[in-house]
């Protein structure tokens, strides 16, 4: 920066009238443009051509084809994928309807879906935000920071088995479908999960498990007597200017206005309108395990800024050792790679980033069809959000999409 400001004083030292305070401001905007540049994680993501970052645009055609031919085939009802590499966006396009009223307004780059699990690995940021600031021990009992989680072997349980899916807790309660029948408030699934069995000695196993993460954001909750969706949007969204992010819903949204879930109509219509994926009742929740809204660029934001160690537009958001530790595997003993909230490429479940994901890759699927992802090698991102949950075609469109994405980098 001393660069910056040493160059500007010399070239305007003779400054003397309008012209020259013109020629000033289009001589700051040339520093600051390759100040950006030359510094990692100062720009902001801006579209360019495929080939300036070194990606085809003919196979990223592939790609984008695979989701408007399963729209116009009636197969998908919506979804919107954003690509960028080294911090420029190479492709940003939406498709469909937000409903499957043919007047429902066509889906846009942004558009706001519902995320499902991809809400894990932001409710982990929560968390090691609050580590790096001394606040919180990964390898402290659970019970140092929820007294209530006691009896058994959960005295075993660490911080870091929350984010690892090594605690032993299971993935839902046996009493969640009753608890969302009733429209029982979050604080109740605290207190099933602070209660619940354990299914194997923490620590000793891995299994995916959303009551982990959910104890993880109560943490978070109790440390900071903040709501964790108001902890998010205070330290994460609106920090790396994600507008369009919210756990559960942000003021002023209504469902209609957001892309909305298929459900199948065999089910259960009358769980379906009390509790289901379109409900207000389970979008407002603001579940850390899978309650958040956001839009493709959004989470390139986010995602770009794990590539940039922490860093972006010129900001320093989280510090380079957390990010390390986050995308590093954190169950090489157990053989089930996992990171701190984020999945491997070598995960075995929720990762869908395609065959050809590079060894390093990171990131998170959700149940209600998306996926988000990164290579820290090609500083490749990827996000592809659909409104058609995973258990349909057990995420094959996610990982096809994601081959083209992976194939187009020359």
């Amino acid at each position: 920066m001393n660069i910056y400001h040493n160059c500007l004083r010399r070239t305007c030292r003779t400054h003397r009238g309008p012209r020259d305070d013109l020629m000033k401001d289009k001589m700051k905007t040339v520093m600051w443009m390759a100040l950006a540049a030359a510094v990692p994680g100062m720009a902001q993501l801006q579209p360019v051509e495929p080939a300036v970052v070194g990606m085809s645009a003919r196979r990223l055609r592939v790609a984008a084809d695979l989701l408007d031919s399963e729209v116009k085939e009636g197969k998908l009802g919506a979804a919107a994928i954003l690509v960028a590499r080294r911090g420029k966006i190479v492709l940003e396009k939406g498709y469909g309807r937000l409903a499957v009223e043919a007047n429902s307004p066509a889906v846009k780059p942004d558009s706001i879906f519902l995320l499902a699990s991809i809400t894990k690995p932001v409710t982990a940021c929560a968390l090691m935000l609050l580590v790096e600031r001394g606040l919180v021990s990964l390898n402290d009992p659970v019970s140092r920071y929820l007294p209530e989680f006691t009896g058994g072997e959960r005295g075993k349980a660490r911080v870091r088995d929350l984010l690892s899916h090594t605690s032993g807790l299971p993935d839902m309660l046996p009493e969640n479908t009753a608890l969302r029948r009733a429209h029982e408030p979050l604080s109740s699934f605290v207190a099933g999960a602070l209660k619940t069995p354990l299914l194997y000695t923490p620590g000793e196993d891995f299994r995916y498990q959303s009551m982990g993460v959910l104890l993880a954001g109560e943490i978070v909750e109790r440390i900071t007597k903040m709501r964790l969706r108001d902890f998010e949007r205070k330290e994460i969204f609106e920090p790396l200017g994600m507008k369009n992010s919210a756990l559960g819903m942000k003021q002023g949204w209504r469902i209609e206005d957001t892309v909305q879930v298929y459900e199948s109509p065999t089910g259960n219509q009358a769980d379906r309108e009390r509790f289901g994926a379109n409900s207000a009742y389970w979008r407002d929740m603001g579940h850390p395990w899978g309650g958040m809204h956001s839009t493709v660029l959004d989470l390139a934001i986010l995602m770009q800024t794990f590539l940039n160690h922490g860093r972006y537009a010129g900001k320093q958001w989280m510090s380079p050792a957390t990010v390390t530790a986050m995308i590093t595997d954190q169950n090489a003993r157990l053989h089930k790679p996992w990171g701190l909230g984020w999945a491997l490429a070598g995960s075995t479940v929720w990762i869908y980033a395609g065959e050809l994901a590079p060894a390093r890759t990171f990131g998170h699927a959700g149940a209600t069809g998306t996926v988000v992802w990164a290579d820290p090698e090609s500083q490749v991102l990827c996000v592809i959000l659909t409104n058609r949950p995973i258990s349909i075609d057990g995420g094959r469109l996610l990982r096809v999409v994601s081959n083209a994405v992976n194939a187009s980098i020359m």
